[in-house]
Formats: C-alpha cells, structure tokens, sequence
C-alpha cells in the first residue's frame, strides 16, 4: 500500500488541521463521516489508493474535532457550518479552482451544504447518505448526542450499541463531537437543486441509516444510483465502494 502524506494548515480561528493526500494529477477532496477520519474511511481499506490509481490527487481532510485535527473544547469553535467553512478555507489554502468533491456521511452532508452554498466541483459523490438524514438532520443529531450520553451506561442490544463501540474504536472526543452537531442544520431543497454537475449516489446495500439512498439519487438534477455491498459501517470495509467512486471520476 502506497503512504499517505500528512498535511497540516491553520483555519481562519486559529484551529489546526490536517490533510492526508496521496496520488498526483487531478484533485478530488473526500471527506470522511461522523466519529471517523480519513484513515479510516478511505485509506486503511484501499480506496484512496484505487482512486489514486486513475490518475487523482486525492486529499482527505480529518474534519475538525476528528483524527489528527483540532478538538477546541468551546462551542464557540462550532459555528453553523463550521465543516463547509473549513473546506472552503482549504480550497482557498492549496489554490484549488478545479476538483471533484465527495464525502460518506457526515461528510455527504459537507459535500451537500457547500455545493448549497455555491461551490462547483466538476463531479460530485454522496456516500452512505438519503434523503431522510439530509433533511431530517434533527433526527439524526439527537440521536448521536443520546450516544454520546450513554457512552458509559449502554449495553449490547441498545439501539446506540455500535455507534459507541466505534467512538470508542477511534477515541472520539465527545465534547469537541457534540459541539459539532449542533452546527449543522436541516438541508434545504435549494442545496439538492444545485447539484448540477455529475454526482454518483453510492450506498450499501443494507444501509438504511439516512433513509433509501436511490431516492436521493432521484431527487438530484443529474444524478446516479449505485449500490455497494454492506451496512452503513461495513459498506466502507468493501473494495466495491472505492471501486465505485474510482470508475465514476475516471469517467
């Protein structure tokens, strides 16, 4: 396996952090989901380096309070969309003009807020999102935050179970986690209709955490479905999804 090159940068507020990257030619920023970070999400199981394969410089930010990035204990740290701030500065930072752009998850719903928000990737990809928990966002974040709460108290068979497990798998700072939740609002239509560029919606197959993703597919100008085996967590261990993403931007 090829190495990842660590990258640090210092956002507008003085927060520190930092990219992985690897492979040269064409960039594509992905951004990892909830209580992960880039490693995790798209190095540790070969995607990144499928991607870097077709010819990308692929550039994988740990999200602030994640990995390697800065976990500020202040909720002033967490504005309402700090993350797509965050990517916006980063682009600014590298002098990126031309890119594709993706996300899993929480990440998806960067992708979705910033592209909302005016950026322009040539090509964009949604992973293990729908509809549901882009619009419903409220849904989604009580229930991170009832986790975080029973981190200590949970017990197997309670709905929170594996969401814990992994916190504790990726030694998540959870009040650096739960000020990042607050910061996200639910997704207007007008974000959805602004995704006029190409965009793969790419889900596992038994992944129905943010709702039926073909739906969000549908909903899109100009979009396409693939599935991928998995659940919302396993999806991301199946060569399928790099794959996937990989074949989409080489195209």
């Amino acid at each position: 396996m090829t190495q990842a090159t660590t990258r640090r940068w210092t956002a507008s507020d003085g927060v520190e952090l930092a990219w992985r990257e690897l492979g040269e030619g064409r960039v594509v920023i992905l951004l990892h989901g909830l209580f992960s970070d880039a490693a995790m999400n798209w190095i540790n199981f070969g995607h990144a380096e499928r991607i870097a394969a077709e010819g990308f410089r692929v550039i994988m930010p740990d999200l602030r309070a994640h990995g390697l990035s800065g976990k500020p204990q202040e909720a002033s740290f967490y504005s309402k969309g700090i993350l797509a701030r965050d990517l916006r500065e980063l682009v600014a930072h590298l002098g990126l003009t031309d890119l594709d752009l993706g996300g899993f998850s929480l990440g998806s719903r960067t992708v979705v807020e910033a592209v909302g928000e005016g950026m322009r990737p040539r090509k964009a990809v949604l992973g293990g999102t729908g509809l549901r928990g882009l619009r419903q966002w409220n849904r989604r974040k009580t229930f991170f935050l009832e986790a975080i709460d029973k981190f200590e108290t949970a017990r197997r068979g309670d709905p929170h179970w594996l969401s814990i497990q992994f916190m504790k798998t990726m030694k998540v700072d959870r009040v650096a986690a739960a000020h990042l939740l607050e910061s996200f609002t639910a997704a207007p239509d007008e974000w959805l209709a602004a995704f006029s560029m190409p965009t793969l919606v790419v889900c596992g197959s038994e992944d129905e955490d943010n709702g039926p993703a073909g739906g969000l597919a549908e909903a899109l100008p100009d979009a396409r479905f693939e599935e991928v085996p998995g659940t919302h967590m396993s999806s991301v261990t199946k060569p399928e999804l790099g794959e996937a993403i990989a074949r989409f931007l080489a195209q």
